[in-house]
Parts: structure tokens; sequence; C-alpha cells
């Protein structure tokens, strides 16, 4: 007999006797609860779990783009934070762009989509009430924030020396020059009406330039962002890292600002289901939440990074040189013009940062990404009116503080609100007035 078959017999003996074992346990004890799952491999980790902790299904697909902000879910993938808690098949799914992600939950997993994953903010409220998917309403729940800061606005090099920085002094001049020359400004950002639109509009107008008259906007994929400032066809781009970086070790751009210096410990990107999905499984929402959690817990141990670095850089995720997320991970930057930044807290921050916890879903900050949607006609006036009660329907941040608790997590969040916060120009937005934000503001369109 040779080894090998002689190995395989001992292995067959081996796993038959360890599975009649586990069927006279059973017997013994009478038939399984329906609450508790026979034991296979597939769901060996749900079995330390107290029962009613113990998700309805092992199953969830998660969309996600291959930028910083979706290290999270990957790393709950890839060291077996969803496994501890249940959830043993999660399927991480890169999207070819954000409308391709917005197609995928509109049509959902069962259709050869998506449950929920990685969104720019306001998109899953743009989802629920069908502004982006064709007047279909595909109810959405906000569950948790994925991380702050991580984006930059990156300009092409042969704007360099023309003092595009955060506060770009003359502005207005550079930007009526670009446009009386037949060279209008193009600023491109990967999805409208989302996040890195609503940076670099902002950044812009607190410069005194209104990005609707004097620049072009235009949306641009994230991972053709570098191709098109390669060959000329746009000038500045707002997006996550590690497309900004790469143009500064490409040497074809620089970057004019990070959007950690626009606002300190803004929110980014977020973790959103489809509500159908979530009220079908509410223990697998709450077991998926846990091992985000946790992940975004060791993304933030920086002793991790290096680790965390090489995890998300491979071709099954983002597909780059390890090389380009080392230094932004670390907060560190050379922006390409001269400046170097060199600080922890401004990095892509997970879980804590000098504000308290990231990965909290605030309803205030929902708050001012409805408002900023009002200030530039993405949506009616009178949206604002109804927006608290349209946030208190898609965020769930009572599911957030459930998990939390369950897992034994500190840092929960006492209120639903940030607070105040303010801006690199001095501008404030308080959650309790969004209105007079909105008043205070010299351009928009509202």
């Amino acid at each position: 007999m040779s080894n090998f078959n002689h190995l395989s017999r001992r292995r067959f003996i081996a796993t038959a006797g360890a599975t009649a074992l586990s069927s006279v346990l059973l017997k013994a004890c009478g038939n399984p609860p329906e609450d508790k799952p026979t034991i296979t491999s597939a769901n060996v980790a749900r079995i330390n779990l107290p029962a009613e902790q113990v998700p309805e299904t092992t199953k969830v697909k998660l969309g996600y783009l291959p930028i910083v902000e979706a290290a999270p879910l990957i790393i709950a993938k890839e060291k077996g934070f969803f496994a501890k808690y249940g959830m043993t098949d999660v399927d991480i799914s890169k999207q070819a762009n954000w409308g391709a992600a917005r197609d995928n939950v509109k049509i959902g997993s069962a259709a050869g989509g998506i449950d929920g994953g990685q969104w720019q903010m306001p998109m899953p409220y743009l989802i629920s009430e069908g502004i982006i998917t064709d007047n279909l309403k595909v109810p959405m729940y906000v569950l948790l924030q994925l991380n702050t800061q991580g984006n930059a606005i990156a300009v092409a090099d042969k704007h360099k020396g023309k003092g595009l920085t955060l506060k770009v002094e003359k502005a207005k001049e550079f930007f009526e020059k670009t446009k009386a020359e037949g060279a209008k400004f193009k600023a491109a950002y990967t999805f409208p009406k989302a996040n890195q639109e609503f940076w670099i509009r902002y950044w812009l107008a607190a410069n005194g330039v209104d990005p609707d008259t004097d620049i072009e906007l235009l949306t641009v994929p994230a991972a053709q962002t570098v191709a098109n400032m390669k060959t000329g066809t746009m000038d500045a781009f707002s997006t996550g890292d590690p497309w900004p970086y790469r143009i500064v070790k490409e040497k074809i751009g620089f970057i004019s600002a990070l959007t950690a210096e626009i606002w300190k410990a803004h929110p980014e990107e977020y973790l959103a289901m489809r509500a159908d999905w979530v009220d079908k499984n509410p223990k697998a929402t709450k077991s998926m939440l846990k091992a985000i959690m946790e992940a975004q817990q060791w993304c933030d141990n920086f002793d991790n990074r290096k680790e965390l670095i090489q995890i998300v850089s491979t071709k099954n995720y983002f597909g780059v040189d390890p090389e380009i997320l080392q230094e932004p991970m670390m907060g560190k930057y050379d922006m390409g013009d001269g400046r170097t930044i060199d600080d922890k807290s401004m990095a892509p921050l997970y879980w804590k940062d000098a504000k308290g916890n990231v990965s909290y879903p605030y309803q205030s900050h929902d708050l001012w990404f409805l408002t900023e949607s009002v200030r530039w006609g993405f949506l009616p006036k009178d949206s604002l009116a109804k927006a608290k009660d349209l946030i208190k329907k898609v965020n769930r941040e009572d599911l957030w503080r459930e998990a939390a608790k369950e897992a034994g997590f500190s840092d929960i969040p006492t209120s639903t609100s940030r607070g105040i916060e303010e801006f690199f120009d001095g501008t404030k937005f308080d959650p309790e007035n969004p209105q007079a934000y909105l008043d205070s503001l010299k351009i928009k369109k509202a």
C-alpha cells in the first residue's frame, strides 16, 4: 500500500469516527433545537455563539471598490472575523465602479447582484428614494461608518506652482483665466452627487470658485483617474487612496489638499445594506457588524498596517504596488509640490479618532450630506424639512449599538449627533440648525 493510500485511509477512519461520535453525542442529547445548527465544517464557528446570537444565514454578498475605505470589509474576511461571528460564507465582491455597485444592489444577490456593501454618502438615501435607480425605490439601511479621511484632491503637474493648495489665493482669477483661454479647468470625481464630488465642490466654493460655472465637472471611475490625468483629459480629481498618491509617485501630478485638511475627522464611506436583507436577517446583520467593528479595531492598530497593506494591495483586491499605500496609511504624504505631512491623525482611521468613535454612524453626519445635496440642487429645497425623518428611517444606528454591546466593545457614543462640525475655512455646521449653515454659504444653488 502506498503512503498516500495509507494516509488517505487513516484520514477516512479518523473523520468517520469523529462524525459517528458527533452523531452519538447529538442523539444522546436529543434532537438539536432549531436555533442551534448541526455541526458541520461550514458552520463550526457558530457553535460557540449564544443561541440568541446565532445568525439566520451564514451567507452575504458585499460589494466594494478598491480604495482604502474598503479595508475593514477585506480584513474582516481575511483575518477570520466574519467566521468568528458565524458568517462563514461572506463574498467580498469587487465592483467595476459605483454605478455597477448601484445596479447590483438594485437587483440583489438572488439575481446575481449584491446585498449591500461599501457606499459613498448619500448613495444609500438616493437609492432608497429611487433618485439614482430610475425611480425604483430600493429601501436601504445605513449600518456603520467604515472610516474617516483617506481622500485627497489631486492636480496635474502642469498646474504646479500656481498656488493650488488648501487655501488658494486668487483662486477666482486663476480659474477665470483658464476659462478665458478656452481650456476650462476639468475636475473629476468617481460618482455624481456623493462624497467625492462634495469634497471638491466644498474646496472650490470655500476658495470663491463656483464649481457649476467656473470649471467643468465630470465623472471618472477611480481606476481611470491616473490614466486620464496622464493623457491630459482632466486637470484634477477627488477620490480615495491609493489613487491620489499614485500621481505623485508617477510624477504626473501633486496633491493640493487632503480631505482631512478640509474637514478634520470627516465621515467618509459607509456600510449600507438592502433593508429587506436586514429585516429578514437581523442576527446575521449584527454578526456582520461585530466582525467589521473588530476588523476596524485591528486596522487602527498601526502595528498591523504593514500586514493590512500586504493584504489589500494584492491582485484579489486593489491590485497595486504596496509601496503606493505604505506612507499614506501611516499618515505620511509627500504632496508632490514641496510640502510634506507626517501625522498619523491624518491617515485613514477606522475605529477611533480625535473626535471619538469612527465606526458609529452619526445621524448628524447624514444630515450634513443631505444638506449639501440641497445646497447644490441635487435634492429639492423642501428636502431639508423632511431630512431628519428620512434619516431615522434609513440610519439604523440602533443595530450598531446592539451589536457593539453584544460584542462587549467600548467607545459607544451616547448621542446620535457628534455636535458642531468645523471646516478649514471657518464655516460651522450645527446639526440642530442646518438651515443656518445653508444660509451662511455664499456659493450655492439653493
